[in-house]
């Protein structure tokens, strides 16, 4: 096993803009990727495996609802300190960090928000001490940037809901307890129901063959006459703003999440660049290396800087959604972005699982379209400044 070295890239001093609280959740969070992650990522994503044994340790570093108020098992902490475990454990994996952001923002979150009190007692100390793991079923067939147009429903059959209908690209699907289901009902009004395995009916096949998130499991909800109670119903929200609001915590937690793939990343090709020797010098010594790494870290602080005042926006209860658009928007791209330009730095070896670069590069393949894809923020953007909407 590999030794993981990290040293995280800081160039502007944003360490010193955090708290206490903050910088102690975040090396533990990073210390736990170093010991926990790092030396099994590599070998899980060849494999195509999610590692369930690091499910445990997620919740002990308060990865499962971080801000979920103390009473209800989450750990009551701010908004930063949410962005800050999500970077450190994106630098480890972004499948690993899909599997934190769906169970805190699209599952504890709306049940937090939008359900009873009965339900939160129920659920929510579960889903933070990982007893319990969650999914959350929104994307469909033939619903992906359009989830308004879903056609999975729900009919009232006086004492029962009964839910018919398809969800896919579900991480966590496979193993998942319970899932937070968007559902129209007989007027097409949509509302979120809480399924969980076992009811008959329900059934997460997984999906195979991916060369994106490998460490990850994602898979399908598929629901044939399943017989939901009526106390399953999220009655906080309804109407698409529901599962909106959903998405809108967890492409916040992509925003940081995105500055961790970039910054190991960025810290790899520096170390390969400095070591690398080639006409007798290393091949930082040169022009072009030096360029690809300035702009690295250039593009790093910049993302760094927005998130953190994302992160302010958010516990003032001010950020928007086309601030938070934004900020996915653009970390993700720069991660991406970053992650070419150093497999480059390393020329043939930034192929092979001995360095992280190659597995970063295809996950933010998948985390560029999920959440919301490239494109789609970018009309969300030009929307907030026209006010005119672009999507149809």
């Amino acid at each position: 096993m590999k030794q993981d070295t990290f040293q995280a890239p800081d160039y502007y001093n944003i360490n010193d803009l955090l708290t206490e609280e903050h910088k102690l959740i975040r090396e533990a969070a990073r210390d736990w990727v170093k010991r926990d992650v790092s030396p099994i990522i590599e070998d899980a994503a060849q494999k195509a495996e999610f590692p369930k044994s690091i499910i445990r340790g997620l919740s002990d570093i308060g990865a499962f609802g971080p801000y979920i108020p103390e009473e209800y098992g989450g750990a009551g902490l701010d908004q930063i300190s949410y962005g800050l475990i999500m970077q450190e454990i994106e630098r480890g994996d972004s499948g690993v960090r899909s599997t934190a952001s769906v169970q805190s923002s699209l599952v504890m979150f709306p049940i937090y928000a939008y359900g009873t009190e009965e339900q939160k007692k129920k659920y929510l100390p579960k889903l933070a001490s990982g007893e319990f793991m969650g999914s959350f079923g929104l994307t469909e067939p033939n619903h992906g940037s359009n989830p308004g147009g879903m056609t999975t429903n729900f009919k009232d059959k006086g004492d029962h809901y009964v839910l018919n209908g398809a969800k896919m690209w579900i991480s966590n699907a496979p193993f998942c307890d319970i899932a937070v289901v968007w559902a129209k009902n007989e007027e097409g009004r949509i509302h979120g129901l809480i399924v969980e395995r076992g009811m008959e009916g329900f059934t997460t096949p997984e999906t195979h063959n991916k060369w994106s998130l490998r460490a990850s499991a994602t898979g399908e909800l598929i629901f044939d006459d399943v017989k939901v109670p009526k106390e399953n119903l999220l009655p906080g929200k309804s109407g698409l703003g529901a599962p909106l609001s959903c998405l809108d915590s967890a492409r916040y937690g992509i925003a940081w999440g995105a500055i961790g793939a970039a910054m190991d990343c960025y810290d790899t090709a520096l170390r390969y660049a400095k070591e690398r020797i080639q006409f007798d010098k290393p091949i930082a010594a040169y022009q072009l290396q030096q360029k690809k790494l300035a702009e690295m870290i250039t593009e790093i602080t910049k993302a760094q800087l927005m998130a953190l005042r994302l992160g302010q926006l958010k516990n003032e209860g001010k950020a928007t959604t086309a601030q938070i658009s934004m900020a996915k928007r653009n970390n993700v791209e720069m991660a991406i972005n970053i992650a070419r330009e150093a497999r480059q730095i390393l020329g043939g070896m930034g192929i092979t699982g001995d360095y992280s670069i190659m597995r970063h590069m295809m996950n933010l393949e998948s985390v560029i379209t999920y959440e919301g894809t490239h494109d789609i923020h970018l009309l969300i953007t030009g929307m907030d400044i026209t006010g005119i909407p672009a999507f149809k």
